[in-house]
């Protein structure tokens, strides 16, 4: 009976779907979530804007928006600037990098130093191994710095969380719109030389708002969202959100060449120049030669998983 009534709520998603002229591989839901978790963090310092958790649900299937994080105070990154923690460097002079733990992924090792800036939200692993998870959400803006000890090659996985106020519509308040759809972005360096750059792979496993299912366009691997609106709305009800699975073992498995390339895109897209979290160590950013990344569009793609080999 339970996979009569299963396969009854699939046909009937895919012929919402099909009404809505969506024909792509995502599951579509209409609507908010609703939320677990009113508040993940909270700052009395700055901007700090709530950062709600919420789940989705259809045709059997259940997605945690904006995603499914490992938001543990165990597991976060050392803050290179977070005024919540009174850390605010005025440049790299004033870091003690020294004071940093090294996460040890091999013993005989190089140890290596990363600096990171996400829009909103990151977790680093390192073959396989959690390395470090950001300490803030979603605002005020903040930056990490890492160490890890690894020989190469080594394989680099992130997920990035562009958060969202309204839980499972991908909208904030923002100039003077309730509904304002947020954008991302994503930049590191590391002391071996690497660097986010477009070569990185970069998959989307979360897009909203979307209020015509028909403006997505899926070639290959490539979940395409750019032809959608990002206009903010004073009203979100009607939005959609696009699902797609995460592979269970995404962080070790070697098999994300037929994801789609990064996208890079310039500091003064992603708008960093006011956020001294990034242009106090802008050095250790765009000045070390990394760019910002995310899938194709930065705007409506809200879960981002990255990959990145090192030889």
């Amino acid at each position: 009976m339970r996979k009569f009534i299963l396969a009854l709520s699939l046909v009937s998603l895919n012929l919402h779907a099909a009404s809505s002229g969506y024909t792509g591989t995502g599951i579509p839901i209409q609507g908010a979530a609703a939320v677990t978790t009113e508040n993940l963090f909270s700052c009395e310092y700055g901007r700090s804007r709530l950062s709600p958790v919420g789940v989705k649900s259809a045709a059997g299937k259940r997605y945690v928006v904006p995603g499914q994080v490992n938001y543990k105070r165990v597991n976060f990154a050392a803050d290179l600037y977070n005024q919540c923690n009174g850390v605010t460097p005025d440049s790299m002079a004033d870091v003690p990098i020294s004071d940093v733990p090294v996460v040890e992924i091999d013993p005989d090792g190089q140890v290596i130093t990363g600096y990171i800036f996400a829009d909103n939200y990151f977790e680093l692993y390192v073959n396989g191994k959690l390395v470090g998870v950001d300490p803030v959400p979603f605002t005020p803006f903040n930056s990490n710095i890492v160490r890890f000890k690894v020989n190469k090659p080594y394989e680099i996985a992130v997920k990035v969380v562009d958060w969202e106020e309204h839980s499972g519509l991908g909208s904030e308040q923002n100039r003077g719109k309730p509904y304002h759809p947020g954008d991302g972005g994503f930049i590191a360096s590391f002391s071996d030389g690497t660097v986010t750059s477009p070569d990185w792979y970069a998959q989307t496993y979360y897009t909203a708002p979307i209020y015509d299912l028909t403006c997505v366009e899926e070639v290959g691997s490539q979940r395409g969202s750019q032809k959608c609106s990002t206009e903010a709305r004073d009203d979100a009800s009607n939005a959609y959100s696009l699902h797609w699975d995460i592979p269970a073992n995404w962080q070790t498995s070697g098999d994300y060449s037929d994801w789609p390339k990064a996208t890079g895109f310039t500091e003064d897209h992603i708008g960093v120049n006011n956020k001294n979290a990034y242009m106090n160590f802008r050095e250790k950013f765009t000045g070390a030669g990394a760019s910002f990344i995310w899938s194709s569009n930065v705007v409506l793609d809200n879960l981002v998983l990255l990959r990145h080999r090192v030889e």
